[in-house]
């Protein structure tokens, strides 16, 4: 078993999760304005990206510019991964490639703790995405507590580039925001995506 096997009823009763689904998870989080550079490469690339409507084109030319742009506010001290193999416990099945990682460590060479944000690219359907990227969630938390990071909160995203779904997890207890995000909301976007590493960069 590997990540992208796992269904939300699977990873749910396997794990022995606590599922809620809260109207607006990250209602009092703070919207960042994005940068000029991504905005011009948003207008440049995101029709060229949708028309094309492949997994591949929309992570290259609306993903990962938007997580680049995190990595950026913060001064380059977010740790990128892209299409990068994260085998935590091959007996739970918490094997096999995340599209995305990011980490509160400047480090670029090495997966290093803390692990705090792990994001799913999908063509189309988000949902079916649900049980892979809460399956890598609770790997990074299982990673964190190994390497003695007992950080409170892993951050998930399950997106099609223009449409984005949050997750967050906490012991076992995990939210899922019932609230979609879309790219005219690149603000809030962005808002989400750094406060994990409002008080955790170092």
């Amino acid at each position: 078993m590997a990540y992208s096997e796992f269904t939300l009823s699977k990873v749910r009763e396997k794990f022995d999760l606590i599922i809620a689904e809260p109207d607006n998870l990250f209602a009092e989080v703070s919207t960042i304005e994005p940068s000029q550079i991504l905005q011009t490469f948003l207008k440049e690339n995101l029709n060229l990206a949708t028309a094309i409507n492949t997994e591949k084109a929309r992570s290259e030319l609306i993903i990962t510019p938007i997580l680049l742009e995190v990595r950026r506010n913060f001064n380059f001290q977010v740790g990128f991964f892209s299409g990068t193999e994260f085998n935590v416990d091959n007996e739970s099945g918490l094997n096999g490639y995340c599209d995305y990682i990011l980490t509160a460590s400047a480090e670029i060479y090495e997966i290093r703790t803390p692990v705090v944000t792990l994001v799913e690219a999908k063509n189309e359907n988000i949902k079916a995405g649900l049980g892979q990227c809460i399956a890598e969630m609770v790997a990074a938390q299982i990673f964190n507590q190994r390497q003695g990071n007992n950080i409170t909160k892993i951050y998930g995203a399950i997106t099609t580039g223009t449409d984005w779904k949050f997750l967050q997890l906490t012991d076992k207890n995990l939210s899922i925001d019932r609230r979609d995000y879309y790219i005219v909301e690149i603000n809030q976007i962005l808002g989400i995506l750094s406060d994990p590493f409002q008080v955790k960069v170092t």
